[in-house]
């Protein structure tokens, strides 16, 4: 939801081993990688005010493969899927993956990350995916196994219903700055435009946002483990990763990544809560 624009540019960079040995056994190939992230998966926002623009379709999230870009993944539950050209080895005791976002000081929009290796080796993100464990994990307001269906509105410029796994309803709010639908222009197998999908994920609570001012709202960061959180990028830990029953799993390295829109929140004249994505690399592969 946030409108700065990030100047696009592409970091490479090469592990390379050699061998001073005289053994006539070839040396190896070196391990060679780029440093972002090479490819788009999957891309599914949910709805929000840069959804259907530039910033919110498949063009705006190619620009993040192999450089820094900018898309939007919408309220909450919106979420991207992306590769990496090579396994991101889990480092002993360090960072592994940086995400970078456009939060402010006072503002940020902290999106949930997701890791998975490519265990059966097919080179598809069809295995498991662990979500990573950031600081609000243990937070009695933090929900695992959410869901939000979204419904198409009557008009483009009408709010956009939403009702999660509990009952709870609400929506999407629309404002005068943006006039396109914020409901995702997405098309079915049939290939018939959507009028209502659900999404899944994890819910963050918003005790982070402050709008008791509405001239200057406040969308604090939380402490680590998000997308969009902290100024300078995010740097995720692939030891953190956990599985199902919130047990922490032991990954090699990850081929894959997903970072989902965390908090589900209206943010009176600045619009939905939506977790904006600007690059995504290997730490380990970084100029």
């Amino acid at each position: 939801m946030k409108t700065k624009y990030y100047l696009a540019f592409l970091g490479m960079a090469a592990l390379a081993s050699c061998s001073k040995n005289s053994d006539p056994t070839p040396t190896p190939e070196p391990i060679v990688g780029t440093s972002f992230v090479s490819k788009l998966i999957e891309y599914l926002p949910a709805p929000g005010q840069f959804i259907n623009t530039d910033l919110g379709n498949t063009v705006g999230a190619n620009t993040i493969i192999g450089k820094k870009g900018m898309v939007s993944l919408g309220a909450w539950g919106g979420s991207i899927v992306l590769g990496f050209d090579h396994l991101v080895i889990n480092q002993l005791d360090k960072d592994d993956i940086i995400i970078y976002g456009n939060p402010l000081p006072t503002f940020s929009e902290p999106g949930i990350v997701w890791v998975m290796q490519d265990t059966n080796g097919n080179g598809l993100a069809d295995d498991t995916w662990y979500e990573v464990a950031g600081s609000e994990f243990k937070n009695l307001a933090y929900q695992r196994n959410y869901a939000v269906t979204y419904t198409k509105p009557a008009a483009d410029t009408d709010p956009v219903p939403w009702k999660d796994v509990y009952g709870k309803t609400g929506v999407v709010e629309t404002n005068t700055f943006h006039k396109q639908a914020y409901f995702p222009e997405m098309k079915d197998k049939a290939g018939k435009l959507i009028t209502e999908y659900t999404l899944k994920g994890s819910l963050l609570s918003n005790r982070n946002i402050d709008m008791s001012d509405p001239g200057m709202i406040l969308s604090q960061p939380y402490d680590w483990g998000y997308a969009d959180n902290l100024l300078g990028g995010d740097k995720i830990d692939i030891a953190n990763a956990v599985d199902q029953n919130g047990k922490k799993v032991t990954l090699n390295g990850i081929h894959f990544i997903k970072i989902q829109t965390g908090v589900q929140a209206n943010m009176g004249w600045l619009g939905e809560l939506s977790t904006e994505v600007t690059g995504v690399e290997d730490i380990s592969l970084m100029k």
